[in-house]
């Protein structure tokens, strides 16, 4: 599990980067997002990457790689929001948003490292495309939870759902590293 811990950071130390450069960019304008919106935006990127894995040809030179990079950013932006409710104008500074990214994927790290201690790996014996199915179901419980303004009977909240998504992208990215 040593291995999974590096491979994860590796991933992460990506994907924080591109976060980082966007901020500088375009600011925290992701701020005024509203929880659906960034649900939606996250399923737009995952069908794309459902969409390149099954046409053979592809029309926008992106590919799964930069696709799933931007569920994790995403879905951490999510997760910031559910923390801190929407702003009506941009309202932190890059070491702000980067310190809350750092605590947010601290958090989904740990549930991945517990759940992959008890489910002994299982995701290396998966396809990327059943990783792929995966986030896409998660989104839509996530829609489905949303409809319900954010109720569950039984059933993990949102915030564990973003979390899903976020180590399934993960474990996605680590496999198409190894190829």
């Amino acid at each position: 599990m040593q291995d999974t811990s590096k491979q994860y950071d590796a991933v992460i130390t990506n994907c924080r980067s591109l976060f980082i450069n966007k901020m500088k960019d375009y600011g925290c304008a992701w701020r005024i997002l509203r929880l659906p919106s960034l649900t939606d935006q996250i399923f737009i990127k995952a069908q794309r990457i459902r969409g390149l894995q099954e046409n053979d040809v592809h029309k926008v030179d992106e590919d799964e790689v930069s696709e799933f990079i931007g569920v994790i950013n995403y879905c951490i932006m999510a997760l910031i929001q559910l923390e801190k409710g929407v702003a009506t104008q941009p309202d932190l500074s890059t070491i702000e948003a980067t310190d809350l990214y750092d605590e947010k994927i601290g958090q989904t790290k740990q549930l991945m490292m517990d759940k992959n201690h008890d489910y002994g790996e299982a995701w290396r014996d998966m396809r990327v495309s059943s990783l792929t199915d995966l986030i896409l179901q998660k989104l839509l419980r996530v829609k489905q939870i949303e409809d319900n303004k954010g109720k569950t009977l039984v059933s993990e909240g949102i915030d564990a759902n973003y979390q899903d998504m976020i180590n399934y992208s993960v474990f996605a990215l680590i496999h198409l590293e190894a190829k």
